[in-house]
């Protein structure tokens, strides 16, 4: 296994849309085993394969405190099925910025698992929010879109100038 780069706002790579895995084999496999090692060592609780500048819709998931109940979600397909959460939103990829983001409190959420076999289950609270923010990812969409402009181009500057400073 490996840990992966991840890519930071406000580079362009994260606004490409993922293409959907036509296979699910040993590279994949592969690629979900390292985006699960990078996430846990950033350390997050999710991870898109477009913060790892791979643009397949892959998306990674952990919300347990012990972080020993990952998830894969290859080909995700989201319904909304009700409620609204507002949450205080993080990114790795928007590093050490987190902002209230409303989204969809009860979801439906079905993919192919690692192995390829088909996976459709629901989702509440944490785990919905957090699915949804890395299929959003997927879209070339990033939790600071739901922001004003005003706040998205200052947290925009922040991290230029971080950039700038490690180069």
């Amino acid at each position: 296994m490996a840990i992966l780069d991840i890519l930071e706002f406000p580079d362009p790579r994260l606004r490409t849309r993922a293409k959907p895995v036509d296979n699910v084999d040993d590279a994949v496999r592969k690629l979900v085993e390292d985006m699960l090692e990078t996430m846990y060592d950033a350390p997050g609780i999710g991870l898109a394969a477009t913060q790892v500048d791979v643009h397949r819709r892959i998306i990674v998931v952990d919300v347990s405190e012990n972080r020993d109940d990952p998830h894969a979600f290859i080909n995700p397909e989201l319904t909304l099925l009700g409620g609204r959460l507002e949450t205080e939103e993080g990114c790795l990829s928007v590093p050490g910025f987190y902002e209230p983001v409303t989204r969809a409190e009860h979801i439906r959420v079905r993919a192919l698992d690692r192995h390829g076999a088909p996976l459709d289950m629901e989702a509440e609270g944490l785990l919905a929010v957090c699915i949804q923010h890395e299929c959003d990812h997927l879209e070339g969409k990033l939790f600071v879109d739901y922001l004003s402009n005003l706040k998205r181009n200052r947290i925009r500057k922040k991290l230029e100038k971080q950039h700038r400073m490690r180069a």
